[in-house]
């Protein structure tokens, strides 16, 4: 599975949701991760998320597709960061 994350987070909140999404994730742009993902990091993402955050103040968007082949990126400007997988 194939998943991006964008989100709005309070400010004493960003720090621990970041450094909770970079385990899975790769951290593309200021408030945006992707990546693929093996079966069930999905939900445990989820789970993790929602520990870190007030659901009645912030917003977590996630966009899953089954294969990243069906994500078309574009970048305009600079790429923040350099998707690559790590071995």
């Amino acid at each position: 599975m194939y998943l991006i994350v964008v989100y709005d987070i309070a400010v004493e909140r960003i720090d621990k949701v970041r450094k909770y999404l970079k385990q899975y994730l790769n951290w593309v742009q200021n408030s945006a991760f992707e990546g693929d993902l093996k079966d069930g990091e999905a939900e445990k993402i989820k789970i993790g998320l929602r520990k870190l955050i007030k659901e009645e103040e912030d917003s977590i968007i996630l966009y899953e597709t089954p294969d990243r082949r069906w994500v078309t990126k574009e970048v305009l400007g600079i790429e923040k960061s350099e998707v690559t997988t790590v071995i």
